[in-house]
């Protein structure tokens, strides 16, 4: 896709959410069906991806650990924000772009109370080939930090709700 193909999609889009903000309002949603053991299947929108332990935490390692799926989630939509901006910016690049993440398993495993559950830190790393120039580039990840929608769900912490209904028998 190039410059010109992306605003053709994307011109239409805009302009609709310019004229009724209502229509850019979206929500996403992602299931699961529990497992048999210690594990969840969620449907990726092209496959089943089953989720459980990771051997951290007791898993065997072959379901997926969901703090991996979160990482590769980050990755994958810095990846295509990136290169969206490149496109939009006619800056030829590949490259890779790294999603790691530091835990403390003694936190979800409940061995030390003071022990976060959950990431302690997380660093996105982007390995850049490109013949633009430095300026573009910081431009580039600038950019593409802004409009990652992950990264920014991360940093920013939305309102989350937790609730629970009993199913129909």
């Amino acid at each position: 896709m190039d410059r010109a193909e992306l605003r053709e999609r994307q011109s239409p889009l805009k302009e609709r959410y310019r004229e009724d903000p209502g229509s850019a309002l979206i929500t996403l949603s992602a299931s699961g069906t529990l497992g048999e053991g210690v594990s969840c299947s969620v449907g990726t929108g092209r496959a089943i991806a089953e989720a459980g332990l990771h051997p951290a935490t007791g898993g065997d390692g072959t379901q997926l650990c969901s703090g991996d799926m979160l990482l590769e989630a980050l990755a994958a939509c810095a990846g295509v924000t990136l290169r969206s901006v490149a496109t939009s910016l006619e800056i030829p690049v590949s490259g890779t772009v790294t999603a790691e993440g530091d835990l403390d398993f003694r936190g979800t495993l409940a061995v030390d109370r003071d022990a976060p559950v959950g990431f302690a830190a997380i660093r996105l790393r982007f390995d850049l080939d490109s013949d633009a120039e430095e300026e573009q580039l910081d431009t580039l990840i600038r950019l593409t930090e802004r409009y990652c929608v992950v990264l920014q769900t991360i940093t920013a912490a939305p309102e989350v709700s937790v609730s629970r209904a009993r199913a129909a028998r």
